[in-house]
């Protein structure tokens, strides 16, 4: 989150490093409990590294399945613990290649932009 020096009002944002480096962390950890879990990628601005001055972080993860909704599904990652705020999709792998198969501008720019940071097989 943006940081306030105490002598001043000017708000400093995390660098695109220090995002990405906690990123690189924070998934590790959750690699380490996360059965069923085959994929996890950042994309947006992060990926394209246009990122600036509140910025949020835009996650992918890729299960074997869930059969939640898909807007319950990303409440059980504590993305909270990421230093920038951070909007988590969570597909099955079926749902994910129905994605890919419509070849929609969404799924053309996830296939251009996404930066895997776990890839166990080709889902």
């Amino acid at each position: 989150m943006p940081v306030t020096s105490s002598a001043s009002s000017i708000k400093r944002w995390p660098s695109a490093e220090a995002v990405l480096d906690s990123l690189e962390e924070w998934c590790a950890t959750e690699v380490a409990h996360r059965e069923g879990l085959v994929g996890f990628a950042y994309f947006g601005s992060y990926a394209r590294g246009d990122a600036g001055f509140a910025s949020d972080l835009d996650l992918l993860a890729i299960v074997e399945a869930d059969d939640r909704p898909p807007m319950e599904r990303a409440r059980e990652w504590p993305t909270e613990n990421l230093p920038v705020p951070a909007d988590l999709l969570v597909y099955s792998v079926d749902e994910w290649r129905r994605l890919e198969a419509e070849s929609g501008r969404f799924a053309r720019t996830l296939n251009t932009e996404a930066r895997w940071l776990l890839r166990r097989e080709d889902p």
